[in-house]
């Protein structure tokens, strides 16, 4: 069940409307990733599948459904709101794929049941812990959120990494800041961490005090070294 503690995505005022983003700008950054792919997985200790047309075509159109949260205003995070969440994940899963209804009923659903459950440390674990770190940057919260997201266990039984950087690019864009966009320039400083999370276990002593913070504040330096790349919002 999901955490009834209440928390904040971010801690704005409700009247300072969030940036909108440059959808064009973002499927241009996706694609030149996806060609120079075989590069990157030469930077890399484990090597990662290249994204296929599909995949970019689906992260968009997460991005598409993201911006429009945040053009209603959304805080994803409140009671009652973490279906969003669900619908970011089955949107980067699903949107563009060739399957049946009733496979993507079977999916969704199974998804829920683990997102739920307190066994697995889903969404009521996060929600705590953004409860407990109310005050912190935007920077340690939304790479917090991620690296609870890829440690085990996951959030989600598939695509983490995807909708993980669009729940990171949430934070942001909630705060003011441009959101995240996988590019050769930063994808080295973002599979090497993430490849280590996804190792790591919540509730284990060692990675909770050590493995883990290191892990969130590496991403934390790394979404703010990338907010250089303005052109991802729309002036």
């Amino acid at each position: 069940m999901q955490s009834l503690q209440p928390t904040c995505a971010t801690e704005r005022k409700p009247t300072l409307a969030s940036p909108r983003m440059n959808l064009p700008a973002i499927r241009l950054r996706l694609q030149e990733t996806q060609k120079n792919f075989d590069k990157i997985n030469a930077t890399l200790s484990v090597k990662r599948t290249p994204p296929s047309d599909e995949v970019i075509n689906n992260l968009l159109a997460g991005y598409a459904l993201l911006d429009r949260y945040l053009a209603d205003d959304m805080d994803l995070f409140a009671y009652g709101h973490s279906e969003h969440l669900l619908a970011l994940n089955q949107t980067v899963l699903c949107h563009t794929a060739a399957i049946s209804e009733t496979e993507r009923l079977a999916q969704f659903e199974a998804t829920k049941a683990h997102f739920y459950s307190s066994e697995n440390n889903g969404i009521g674990a996060i929600n705590d812990w953004l409860s407990l770190h109310r005050s912190a940057s935007v920077w340690k919260r939304a790479a917090g959120v991620f690296t609870l997201i890829l440690s085990q266990p996951q959030l989600f039984l598939e695509g983490n990494h995807r909708t993980g950087s669009l729940i990171m690019s949430y934070f942001l864009m909630r705060a003011g800041h441009a959101p995240f966009v996988l590019s050769f320039d930063n994808a080295h400083h973002f599979f090497e961490p993430a490849e280590f999370t996804k190792k790591r276990r919540k509730k284990q002593f060692l990675d909770d005090v050590i493995h883990l913070p290191k892990q969130t504040r590496k991403f934390a330096n790394l979404l703010k070294n990338e907010q250089k790349y303005s052109q991802f919002l729309l002036s």
